[in-house]
């Protein structure tokens, strides 16, 4: 799951949502910096319910994964889409079909979810805007395999970006994802790439009930 997935039911709490963030925003300014579920668990229950809330979402980001990347819905569109990349990418023997169809399937989950309730993005974005990033960060440092003085800085370029948006538009789509391959160090995707993102977006829509199918349940 992607930013918006994960945080979108949690609005009305700033703190959770922000938490269920932690630990994609970690893999962007420190990767070595980890934010993983069984140094959070232990601050549920934190005397400062501040502290409790952005364990809660760290936690629940870690469950949420756990989940949807067990669904057969992502498993069938992640080789789906890794099996058309890798045509449109051709040649390409390594490895950067495979990731670039688990992200997309993620991205355009997100997509999908912003495009029938904009207005849920722009509440979103207000609630990582409403708390105090040197807060979070100092929180954040609590719970992590190493201590990063990062993301204080880097909180407010992440709502300033509001990148979530291009996700809805092909041309942005593939700008962000060529970052995403720039950040991880992979050679830049072609324009013939964003001609696959109708269709992508398409099977991506039909299978939005399925790709949730353990948030519905839980």
């Amino acid at each position: 799951m992607n930013y918006f997935a994960h945080g979108r039911r949690f609005l009305a709490n700033p703190r959770f949502l922000i938490g269920t963030a932690v630990p994609d925003w970690l893999s962007v300014v420190n990767r070595r910096s980890r934010a993983r579920q069984r140094l959070a668990m232990p601050f549920l229950q934190d005397d400062d319910p501040r502290v409790a809330d952005l364990a809660g979402g760290i936690v629940q980001h870690h469950r949420d994964d756990h989940w949807f990347h067990q669904t057969p819905a992502f498993a069938e569109l992640n080789l789906n889409f890794t099996v058309a990349l890798r045509e449109l990418l051709d040649p390409d023997p390594g490895f950067r079909p495979s990731f670039l169809g688990h992200i997309l399937v993620e991205l355009l989950l997100d997509a999908t979810l912003i495009e029938q309730e904009p207005s849920k993005l722009d509440a979103y974005y207000g609630a990582v805007a409403s708390v105090d990033p040197e807060e979070i960060a100092g929180m954040v440092n609590r719970m992590v395999t190493r201590q990063t003085g990062m993301l204080s800085m880097f909180i407010p370029r992440f709502s300033a970006a509001r990148f979530l948006y291009d996700y809805c538009q092909d041309d942005k789509l593939l700008f962000r994802l060529n970052n995403v391959m720039r950040r991880v160090r992979l050679a830049p995707l072609p324009p013939q790439v964003a001609t696959f993102f109708p269709e992508a977006r398409k099977l991506v829509r039909l299978r939005q009930t399925d790709l949730l199918a353990g948030e519905l349940s839980g």
